[in-house]
């Protein structure tokens, strides 16, 4: 009779308190069950984002057309850079719509210890909901812009410019599923080093402009000299905005190789990311 009391108060615990996990010892299940709590931070950055603004998710549509303005006057009308045949305009919009996927999630990830301390101090949950309710909100960030950018092929396209979309446009998902995970990858892995050494957090903003500068967002990859091709292998995101443009523009100088090795990449980036994730996450209270 007393077994069975015993067995019936073990049932009741909802915290387990286990052992320090190794690095891959991810609980996969356990964001699955708390996907309540996944979807109600999804909202939060949704509504959170431009509360008590003025032209609230007006921002959405209106900061990538800004962007390719500012990209289209100072690289394409002043250093008068060749866009592949491809105007201008639809070219940069095209290029910032993918990296805004990208630069989103990395950089709102990148603080996500520092900037939840006071929610993981307090409550237990798997912390990695918040990163991954980073790329979903940010996803749908994508979504909508993505839709604006296609308002635009149309127009172009009935000018008589040579906008051609393939059958890779679906693709496009995929790909902007890709940034989001290299983004929150590359996030995680910063945020994991930024609790015990601040300074980085600093350079994350600087860091991502020069990550932009070394993929083809305003430059096409054709204009790229050969001898620099090693480097550019070296970068997940250069196919992935090269793969963007083919899909939707039917212009990109991406190939299988650099296609392959973009995958490769951005499933080791996210390994590592993991890994280094749940490693900080046992002792990261103890640091901040």
């Amino acid at each position: 009779m007393s077994s069975e009391c015993a067995g019936d108060r073990e049932n009741q615990w909802t915290k387990i308190i286990t052992p320090e996990r190794a690095w891959f010892d991810i609980d996969l299940g356990a964001l699955w069950r708390y996907r309540y709590l996944v979807r109600l931070f999804v909202l939060r950055d949704l509504v959170a984002t431009y509360k008590q603004t003025i032209l609230g998710p007006a921002w959405f549509f209106i900061s990538p057309l800004i962007t390719a303005v500012v990209f289209t006057f100072v690289f394409g009308t002043i250093a008068a850079i060749p866009t592949d045949g491809m105007p201008p305009f639809l070219f940069y919009l095209c290029g910032t719509v993918c990296w805004g996927q990208f630069s989103r999630c990395l950089v709102t990830t990148s603080s996500v210890f520092v900037d939840n301390s006071h929610i993981f101090g307090k409550v237990s949950f798997p912390r990695l909901a918040i990163p991954v309710a980073t790329v979903i909100s940010s996803g749908a960030k994508f979504l909508v812009q993505l839709v604006i950018l296609l308002g635009f092929m149309i127009y172009f396209r009935s000018k008589g410019s040579p906008v051609a979309p393939n059958w890779w446009a679906p693709a496009v998902l995929f790909l902007g599923l890709q940034a989001g995970i290299i983004g929150m990858a590359a996030g995680i892995l910063i945020a994991s080093v930024t609790t015990k050494y601040r300074d980085l957090m600093f350079f994350v903003q600087f860091g991502v402009q020069l990550w932009m500068y070394a993929t083809p967002v305003v430059y096409p990859l054709s204009q790229v000299p050969e001898r620099y091709g090693w480097f550019f292998l070296l970068n997940p995101m250069v196919a992935v905005v090269e793969s963007f443009r083919l899909a939707l523009l039917g212009t990109g100088g991406v190939g299988p190789l650099q296609m392959g090795m973009s995958v490769a990449f951005t499933i080791l980036l996210l390994l590592a990311g993991l890994g280094s994730f749940n490693k900080t996450e046992n002792t990261f209270m103890d640091r901040i």
